[in-house]
């Protein structure tokens, strides 16, 4: 263990991450099944953000904020899973100490971020359904634009606040961290010091940030539920509803493992289970929002479709039966 002395104690450089399981069958399992998922993940959130920004079809407001969401997605995978998967593969677990704190503020930045898009997105359901004479107006481009800059600014500001926390504090000896990734509730059972201020800024500010977001989110889908008993024709309500399931679908998944992760005492059983719901959020939720979105949603589906006909399954023959 890499450490520096100072003032007759010993300060951690580096950390080592445990990760998900020892056993060396179990690992090269798990390897490819992660792998197969952040693949899946690179793949799918990629193909939505270049759809949304080459398909005209697809510049609305839903769709910005879709783009956005897959193209947070992404890095927010990519900030855990690739470490994750050296780990599974190789013995060296470690990680430096500016790594681990970089770490820290990129998962919890684009974490958090996730969530204040989620809420933007729900608003944008809620004006379109219940308000579509003045959609073209309050979800204006300028809006739109507001709404997703104040999602990552807020993101960025709730990171930055655990970040510069956890850093100040003195890690003297014990450096293994129970987890694949470096996250606070982890950290915070390594310090050498009380850690009371960090767990009640986790619990408050976390608390806000989530809490807040998601009464919002279900203010906006009551408001939407309330005006679909008014409209009377099944077609119609059919349409409105098939417009929110992708987004309510992850709203659930992103939700349930936010809430059951950073919102209830930190154990040593806790940790455990922090541990298993991380999988589902930084491998499998990623990778399963641009299913969500493209099965269930047809400008999707049709922009693909246009996108791939338009470019591989004409174009090329074509060109071939030209030079013939």
């Amino acid at each position: 263990m890499k450490a520096v002395e100072e003032l007759n104690r010993t300060f951690v450089t580096e950390f080592i991450l445990l990760g998900i399981t020892n056993l060396p069958q179990l690992q090269i399992l798990l390897f490819f099944t992660f792998l197969m998922f952040y693949l899946l993940c690179f793949v799918g959130n990629l193909s939505i953000v270049a759809l949304v920004i080459i398909d005209h079809g697809l510049h609305t407001p839903m769709y910005f904020f879709l783009g956005n969401l897959s193209f947070l997605d992404f890095f927010y995978s990519t900030t855990t899973v690739p470490k994750m998967l050296s780990g599974l593969l190789m013995e060296d677990k470690r990680i430096s100490f500016q790594g681990c704190i970089v770490q820290l503020h990129v998962f919890h930045f684009l974490g958090s971020t996730e969530a204040m898009l989620l809420m933007s997105m729900s608003y944008d359901r809620y004006v379109a359904i219940c308000n579509p004479l003045r959609y073209h107006i309050l979800m204006a481009k300028e809006a739109c634009i507001q709404l997703a800059l104040t999602s990552w600014l807020v993101g960025f500001l709730y990171s930055l606040s655990h970040t510069i926390l956890t850093s100040r504090l003195p890690f003297c000896s014990a450096n293994k961290v129970t987890h694949f990734y470096c996250d606070i509730k982890p950290l915070l059972r390594l310090a050498c010091t009380d850690t009371h201020i960090n767990e009640s800024l986790v619990n408050i500010v976390t608390g806000t940030v989530a809490v807040g977001t998601f009464i919002l989110i279900v203010i906006s889908y009551f408001f939407i539920a309330t005006h679909l008993k008014n409209i009377q024709s099944n077609q119609g309500r059919h349409k409105a509803v098939s417009t929110c399931t992708s987004h309510f679908t992850v709203v659930l998944l992103y939700y349930g493992t936010a809430f059951s992760t950073y919102l209830r005492p930190t154990t040593k059983d806790s940790l455990e289970q922090d541990r298993m719901s991380a999988i589902l959020f930084t491998v499998i939720t990623p990778a399963l929002n641009p299913l969500i979105y493209g099965l269930r949603n047809k400008d999707v589906k049709r922009a693909l479709k246009k996108f791939l006909f338009d470019n591989y399954m004409f174009k090329k023959p074509l060109e071939h039966s030209l030079l013939l």
